[in-house]
């Protein structure tokens, strides 16, 4: 009406085209109420149907409704059923169609940077096992290792690695070494023998001394299986799964050798990656830049890689609660907007694309696993650039993985980033999801980094 009537008298007839205008307008508004504001469809999980073949594909058990604590908790609620409207039953349904379409369309792979984060975050629980992994190396590694540098034996580049770590099987295997040496304190899993231990104490609790090799492999009372005990069973069966180029004994050794002592891997030194730091032929200052950068990088991962890896948890969590915050919104929202077909569709893309955050997050997983795995993966080949397995998967390498590993953890905010600023170019303004998304995760992340200087503190 007050289009009409701003627009002049030369217009012709207008109480019929402000009657027109006002009937389709109010038309529109009714077909929207009806289709986007009156909720009659109850919502009923049992009526989801998983395609458990993709997932079973993947490595990934997807329990059925029923099977899980949400079966009844939205069927009713305060003995009321929950109901939706057509539209956005439709709406929900497409959106997770084409979601989950583009998420299978993803290669399956191994989450090779939760595998890292695993074993990481394993650590020697019993105090008892730590201290006697300590007695270990003073009485069986430090002096086999000194040895080693007294006879000087000619060592190939898998003896070279293998000898720098306390459950070596070079040490184990060759004469002279942990066959010579033992324990310089009872172990009362292993009882005096007077043979074995001729001239040696005996205790009241009847422990004898065993030598390194028994103390290292001996069953389950050896210090080899107890610390594998430490590691929850599954992670080692994933990693074995993965590194099938390698033997589940030496899966078992690398990832005890990764739990007990410093990493020794080949670095690569950043060459197989094309940047633009410093010049084509390094100079002083870009040598010297570049270390300084390298121990940079590394101080900070300390706190880094920590906040990120809080992150990547707590984002997920979030955006269910965005899509909690817009189901609530929708209502008031077409209101204000006076049920326009404008609005509805307006709120119906920034819905689809806050469903579709969820591909992209596991497109960057996936990015980064499969990137790892080029670095990491099958076979002892001249063309992988890390030739030694190392279980703490790109965490302890120099500048080019360092850098990468940055990179890729700040893939899970960019990428929904982007999509969101690639919705703007065609006109749909999903407004600032992701940096609410951000801004959600700043106080887990800030906590997350916290954990390493707590550590560090609690040292001194």
């Amino acid at each position: 009406w007050l289009r009409v009537r701003a627009e002049g008298a030369d217009e012709g007839n207008k109480g019929v085209l402000s009657s027109m205008r006002i009937e389709n307008r109010v038309w529109v508004a009714i077909v929207v109420i009806m289709f986007a504001g009156i909720p009659f469809i109850p919502v009923d999980l049992s009526t989801i149907r998983f395609d458990m073949s993709r997932s079973a594909q993947c490595q990934v058990s997807v329990p059925q409704p029923a099977d899980t604590g949400w079966s009844n908790a939205y069927t009713t609620l305060n003995n009321q059923s929950a109901l939706v409207p057509v539209w956005w039953f439709f709406m929900h349904a497409i959106s997770k169609a084409v979601t989950g379409a583009a998420v299978a369309a993803i290669p399956c792979g191994t989450d090779l940077r939760q595998m890292r984060m695993d074993v990481d975050s394993t650590r020697i629980d019993d105090p008892v096992l730590a201290q006697e992994v300590g007695d270990f190396v003073h009485d069986c590694y430090g002096p086999s290792r000194a040895k080693l540098f007294m006879s000087r034996p000619t060592l190939s580049d898998e003896q070279m690695n293998d000898v720098t770590w306390i459950g070596s099987s070079y040490f184990l295997d060759t004469a002279g070494f942990y066959d010579t040496y033992h324990s310089s304190t009872p172990r009362t899993a292993w009882p005096y023998d007077a043979t074995r231990d001729a001239g040696l104490a005996q205790v009241d609790s009847g422990g004898g001394y065993p030598s390194c090799r028994q103390w290292w492999s001996d069953g389950n009372s050896g210090l080899r299986a107890r610390l594998l005990a430490q590691v929850d069973p599954d992670l080692l069966s994933r990693i074995g799964r993965w590194a099938g180029f390698l033997s589940q004994n030496e899966v078992n050794d690398s990832v005890i050798r990764a739990v007990v002592s410093p990493r020794q891997q080949k670095m690569n030194l950043g060459a197989v990656y094309s940047d633009y730091g410093g010049q084509i032929e390094k100079t002083l200052p870009n040598i010297v830049t570049r270390g300084a950068g390298d121990l940079g990088m590394t101080v900070g991962s300390l706190g880094f890689f920590p906040a990120m890896d809080v992150v990547r948890q707590a984002l997920p969590m979030v955006l269910s609660l965005l899509k909690m915050a817009l189901v609530i919104c929708i209502p008031l929202v077409l209101l204000f907007g006076t049920y326009e077909l404008k609005a509805l569709v307006a709120v119906s893309c920034v819905e689809f694309a806050l469903f579709f955050v969820d591909f992209w997050f596991q497109l960057a997983r996936w990015l980064d696993s499969t990137i790892l795995d080029a670095l990491y993966g099958w076979g002892f080949g001249a063309s992988r650039p890390h030739s030694n397995f190392d279980p703490l998967i790109g965490l302890n390498n120099a500048f080019g993985d360092m850098l990468l590993n940055f990179v890729m953890a700040t893939m899970f905010v960019v990428l929904p980033g982007f999509w969101v600023a690639a919705l703007g170019w065609v006109g749909v303004r999903a407004g600032n999801v992701v940096q609410m998304m951000t801004m959600a995760t700043d106080g887990a992340k800030s906590a997350g980094s916290k954990g390493p200087g707590a550590v560090s503190k609690s040292l001194r």
